[in-house]
C-alpha cells in the first residue's frame, strides 16, 4: 500500500543508480515493520528543470503516502530512518527531505476493491 515517490534533481541519478536509490528507500521502509512484505511501492522522478532558491542545487524529496493508522512516533521514525540512509548515500547533497501523508481508508480504492 505505501507509495514512496522520490523527486530529485537529475544529477542525483548520475551520482547513484535509480535502482540503488529505490532499493535503499524500499529496504529502509521495510525495516520499520510498518508495512506488509511486498506492499511497498517506490518510484523516482528526476527533474532536469527546477530551481531551488534560484539555484540549481541538487535535491531529494520523498512524498510518502501511507494508509492512516500509524502513530506520529512511527511516522517520525520512518522519516528519520529514510533520511539517515539517504544522507549516508549522498553526503554532498544539500537538500534531502521527506513528508508523510495519510490515505483515508474510507476514500481509498483500488481495482481489487470494486
Amino acid at each position: 500500500m505505501p507509495h514512496f515517490v522520490i523527486d530529485c534533481s537529475e544529477n542525483i541519478i548520475k551520482l547513484e543508480s535509480p535502482k540503488n536509490i529505490i532499493q535503499k528507500v524500499y529496504d529502509t521502509a521495510e525495516s520499520t515493520d510498518l508495512f506488509d512484505k511486498g506492499d511497498i511501492k517506490v518510484r523516482i522522478n528526476p527533474f532536469e528543470f527546477y530551481t531551488i532558491g534560484n539555484t540549481k542545487d541538487d535535491f531529494i524529496h520523498i512524498f510518502a503516502n501511507i494508509m492512516e493508522g500509524r502513530t506520529s512516533a512511527q511516522k517520525k521514525n520512518l522519516s528519520e530512518k529514510i533520511i539517515t540512509e539517504l544522507k549516508l548515500m549522498f553526503p554532498s547533497v544539500p537538500i534531502i527531505s521527506i513528508n508523510i501523508r495519510d490515505f483515508e481508508k474510507v476514500t481509498y480504492c483500488n481495482k481489487s476493491m470494486v
